[in-house]
C-alpha cells in the first residue's frame, strides 16, 4: 500500500509510470510531473480505466473513498464510467445530460448490447446537434432537422427508433421538472414511413437441400462450420447463436436456455439429437471457454464470434445477400414448419420467441408446449437429414 510520504516523493522520470495501491488503484507518474489518480476494473468482460483525479487536490485518502465508491457501483452492476458521466452531466439541463441520465436509470433493465446501442446511437447521431441545448428550449423543427440527417444517409428505421427514444427522454424530462411538454409528438408523420423488408431466405425443399449440402462441404474454420450446421436446427436470432455460453446447455438434458436479447425473456430451445451431436464434437474445442463460438481472435475465448462471421461465410459459399441472412434460417424454419409440416402455428411462433398469448390475452411462459415443441424440433431436424440425403443422392 501507499504512503502520503511515497506519492509526495514520487518523482517524474523520462516514461510515465505507475505506484500502486491495492484493489486496483495506482498513481501514474507522468514525464511533466502530474500524479494522477486512477483505478482498473472489468465491466461486462471489458478492461477499463476510471479517473479520480490528480494529487495533491485529491489525496490518497480521498482517492481510496473514490475507489471504494466505484467497487461499491461495480457491485450493483453499474459502470463507474457512465455513472461518472451522467453524474457530471446531470449538473446541467442540457439534452445530453438528461439523456445519460434517463440512460443510466432504465439501462439496467435492458441487455449490455441494447444499452450500447442506444447510447451510441446518441453519440453519433443526436448530442453533437442538441446535446448542449437546454432540454427544455428545443423544439419540434430543430429534432427534425437532426432526424432528417439520419434518414439522408439511408436509415429510416433508426430515424423513427430515435425519434421515439428522445420522446422518452423528453417525458422523463417533463417528470423530473426540467421541460414541460414532449415535442416528439408534434413530429408524428414528419418522418418518411419505413419500408419493411424481410430478411432473405431460402425456403424451397430444394434449395433449402442445397444450402445443407453446401455447408457440409463448407472449408472455413470448424467452429464456423458447426455455427452454420447448427443455425438451420435452432432458429434463434443470429446475435443469440455467436453468443450461446456453454453455462446455458445441458447436453444431457438435449436443452439449450438463455434470455432473449429483445424482450430479456427466458426461453428454452429443445435440442434435437443432430443439434446435440454437433454440440458435442465442438465441446471437445470450446468447452474449457465461456462461448460455444468463440472469436478465433481472442485467443482465452472471453469473447465471442463476430458479429459477421455466419454472413461472411454465406457469402463465401456464394449466397448474395438477396439469397440468404443469418436471418433467413429462422424464415426458412417458419415457412416450412408451417406450410409442409404442418405444426400449429402457436407452437412455431413461441420456438421463435416471438410475443404469442392465449385466447385470455396471456403471454405463453417458457415451458409451454414444451414437450410438443420438443418433438417439432427433432420432426425438423429429421426432415432437414431427409433434404439432405437427396441432395446428395442426386449429386
Amino acid at each position: 500500500m501507499l504512503s502520503d510520504t511515497a506519492v509526495r516523493r514520487a518523482n517524474p522520470k523520462e516514461k510515465p509510470y505507475k505506484l500502486t495501491d491495492e484493489k486496483g488503484l495506482y498513481l501514474l507518474v507522468t514525464p511533466s510531473g502530474g500524479k494522477l489518480w486512477r483505478i482498473n476494473y472489468r465491466f461486462e468482460g471489458r478492461q477499463k480505466t476510471l479517473a479520480l483525479g490528480s494529487f495533491p487536490d485529491v489525496s490518497l485518502k480521498r482517492a481510496r473513498e473514490k475507489r471504494d465508491e466505484a467497487r461499491t457501483l461495480l457491485a450493483e452492476g453499474i459502470d463507474p464510467s457512465l455513472h461518472k458521466k451522467a453524474t457530471k452531466a446531470a449538473e446541467s439541463d442540457s439534452f445530453e445530460a438528461v439523456a445519460r441520465e434517463w440512460h443510466l436509470k432504465f439501462s439496467s433493465g435492458w441487455t449490455p448490447l441494447h444499452a450500447e446501442r442506444i447510447l451510441r446511437r446518441f453519440e453519433r447521431d443526436i448530442f453533437p446537434w442538441l446535446g448542449k441545448l437546454p432540454i427544455r428550449e428545443i423544439n419540434a423543427p430543430e429534432l427534425l432537422a437532426v432526424l432528417r440527417r439520419i434518414e439522408d444517409r439511408g436509415a429510416m428505421e433508426t430515424a423513427h427508433r430515435a425519434l421515439q427514444y428522445c420522446g422518452q427522454i423528453f417525458r422523463y424530462a417533463i417528470a423530473t421538472g426540467r421541460a414541460d411538454r414532449d415535442i416528439s409528438a408534434d413530429l408524428k408523420g414528419a418522418l418518411a414511413p419505413v419500408k419493411r423488408k424481410h430478411f432473405a431466405a431460402v425456403t424451397e425443399p430444394g434449395k433449402i437441400a442445397e444450402l445443407l449440402r453446401v455447408i457440409d462441404s463448407y472449408e472455413g474454420t470448424f467452429i464456423v462450420k458447426c455455427a452454420l450446421r447448427l443455425a438451420p436446427l435452432v432458429f434463434v436470432r443470429p446475435g443469440e447463436l455467436r453468443t450461446a455460453e456453454w453455462s446455458h446447455i445441458d447436453l444431457d438434458a438435449a436443452e439449450w436456455r438463455y434470455l432473449v436479447t429483445k424482450t430479456e425473456t427466458p426461453h428454452i430451445v429443445p435440442l434435437a439429437t443432430q443439434a446435440v451431436e454437433i454440440l458435442r464434437a465442438l465441446y471437445a474445442l470450446t468447452g474449457s471457454g465461456r462461448y460455444v463460438f468463440p472469436c478465433a481472435r481472442v485467443l482465452d475465448g472471453s469473447r465471442p464470434m463476430s458479429e459477421n462471421a455466419i454472413l461472411a461465410a454465406l457469402r463465401r459459399m456464394g449466397y448474395s445477400k438477396e439469397e440468404m441472412t443469418g436471418h433467413g434460417f429462422r424464415a426458412l424454419a417458419r415457412t416450412v414448419l408451417d406450410e409442409v409440416l404442418g405444426f400449429r402455428p402457436d407452437f412455431i411462433e413461441h420456438q421463435l420467441a416471438h410475443a404469442v398469448r392465449d385466447p385470455n390475452g396471456r403471454a405463453y411462459n417458457r415451458t409451454k408446449h414444451l414437450e410438443e415443441r420438443r418433438k417439432m424440433m427433432q420432426a425438423w431436424a429429421d426432415y432437414l437429414d431427409t433434404l439432405r440425403e437427396g441432395a446428395r443422392k442426386a449429386g
